[in-house]
């Protein structure tokens, strides 16, 4: 692509500041010099105190951080979301269309638009999903698009984030940080709310229920307190006003799905389920699993419970099929896609694998199973040694890797200790499904806090921001 210089969010190439910005700047222009690094402490004190936590697997240290937080908010402009919006509903709504697709009649495949191999070949290919009719056809309630801004201020997705996103509780306590540490601003900002994420994701999830089910339960399904993403589970439930359960806490009879109670067992229609598929029921899956709950798939069966989000999704969001989310939105909605995908070599296929080979200085290569930013390499930022090891690993084998050009992606003012700096940034916007695909205006803004670090991801030393989206059509 060619793209060497980061479009800068808040100044122009000559220097000015944008639109969108200028309110924000003449504010902050009328504080003390220890303002900003007094509101640091502040948020980072609330957020150790509430709990506010990830976890780092393998790490020495400790497993639980908190999440690290700027207070300098990213600002969007309304034109700007519009496309964003646009592209993540429009992405969702194809990959709907192709999960259902490929669990019953693959016309895709017989189109010879997606490779029957790509489908069938994937290990998240669930064979027990083949058929079966899942209600409202919404197999992906829940998503999270990753899209970056590039040195000519063009969006491009990442990735599709299909299987248990993580994230949104950050972007929702993000916002409550930024209210009480600066109510004056958003007195004088038309930024959009987003603090009903969690009344319109429950409205989605009763939407899904069992058609039989008049007043329908749901539950938030958690793998428990040692999860990496378990102060998430425990925010959303109590958010929405349900019960956060664990599988000792359900049981199945006769295809149903009870909850344990002290008033007795209460069934359960409707399931947000942050367990990986693979550990959702010893009796359908991996049979050493004691996360999940025994029977519970075969309830799914039965249409006697909804689980959010469907199983055998995440053969839609592996990476390797993301190359083919172009062609869905044109095969299934008849449409361009309003956002690119980043271009992307297959290092499956030879002659891809030995153009990219001859690059990976140039290049970021990921695992097509990867996640969180673990398993890939940054070419222009990796040493020799770095990438001699993954050369060896792509050879060794090729098909679980693809590589994509290194992207400049778009930079936003970010508090570094005491001053103020740009730092690379990308957007996950959450995008619901049940009667409509929808998505609240805002997202989790992830910001590289190291210098010169295109790594966003919070295990790898990134951050998170408040993402304002402007109300103000004149911005």
């Amino acid at each position: 692509m060619g793209i060497k210089k980061p479009f800068n969010e808040m100044l122009a190439e000559d220097g000015a500041m944008r639109p969108h910005y200028r309110t924000y700047s003449e504010w902050l222009a009328d504080k003390t010099a220890d303002f900003l690094p007094q509101k640091q402490r502040e948020a980072n004190a609330l957020y150790t105190r509430l709990g506010i936590t990830f976890a780092v697997y393998g790490d020495d240290v400790g497993t639980e951080r908190s999440i690290p937080f700027d207070i300098i908010p990213r600002i969007i402009r309304p034109a700007a979301w519009d496309i964003i919006s646009r592209g993540a509903c429009q992405r969702v709504r194809a990959l709907n269309a192709f999960l259902k697709n490929i669990y019953h009649d693959q016309e895709i495949i017989k189109a010879g638009i997606v490779p029957a191999e790509q489908v069938t070949g994937n290990s998240a290919f669930r064979p027990e999903m083949k058929g079966m009719k899942v209600p409202g056809d919404v197999y992906v309630h829940i998503a999270g698009v990753d899209i970056v801004k590039t040195g000519s201020g063009e969006f491009y997705v990442l990735e599709d984030n299909l299987r248990t996103p993580s994230g949104v509780s950050y972007m929702l306590e993000n916002r409550k940080m930024m209210m009480r540490l600066f109510p004056d601003l958003f007195a004088r900002m038309p930024v959009a709310p987003v603090d009903h994420y969690t009344d319109v994701l429950l409205e989605n999830l009763i939407a899904c229920a069992p058609e039989r089910a008049t007043q329908p339960t749901v539950v938030v399904l958690t793998p428990g307190a040692y999860n990496s993403a378990y102060f998430e589970h425990a925010f959303l439930a109590q958010q929405m006003g349900v019960e956060l359960v664990e599988g000792q806490d359900l049981f199945v009879a006769n295809d149903v799905v009870y909850m344990r109670t002290t008033a007795g067992p209460q069934r359960v229609d409707v399931i947000y389920r942050r367990i990986d598929d693979d550990y959702l029921d010893p009796l359908a899956f991996r049979p050493d699993s004691v996360l999940g709950v025994p029977g519970i798939f075969s309830a799914y069966r039965a249409g006697n419970v909804t689980l959010a989000n469907a199983p055998g999704t995440g053969v839609a969001d592996d990476k390797s099929t993301y190359l083919y989310v172009p062609k869905m939105i044109e095969f299934y909605l008849g449409e361009k896609p309003v956002i690119s995908n980043v271009p992307t070599y297959m290092l499956g296929n030879a002659d891809e694998r030995a153009y990219a080979l001859e690059r990976l200085d140039e290049l970021v290569v990921k695992e097509v199973q990867g996640s969180g930013g673990y398993g890939m390499l940054v070419g222009p930022t990796s040493t020799k040694e770095q990438i001699a090891e993954f050369r060896k690993r792509i050879e060794q084998n090729p098909a679980n890797y693809i590589a994509q050009p290194t992207l400049a992606l778009s930079t936003c003012p970010t508090f570094c200790e005491s001053d103020i700096l740009p730092r690379h940034v990308d957007l996950r916007p959450y995008v619901l499904s049940g009667k409509e695909v929808t998505l609240v205006p805002g997202g989790l803004t992830r910001v590289a806090l190291r210098e010169g670090s295109l790594v966003v991801n919070s295990s790898q030393g990134g951050g998170t921001k408040d993402t304002w989206i402007l109300e103000d059509l004149s911005c």
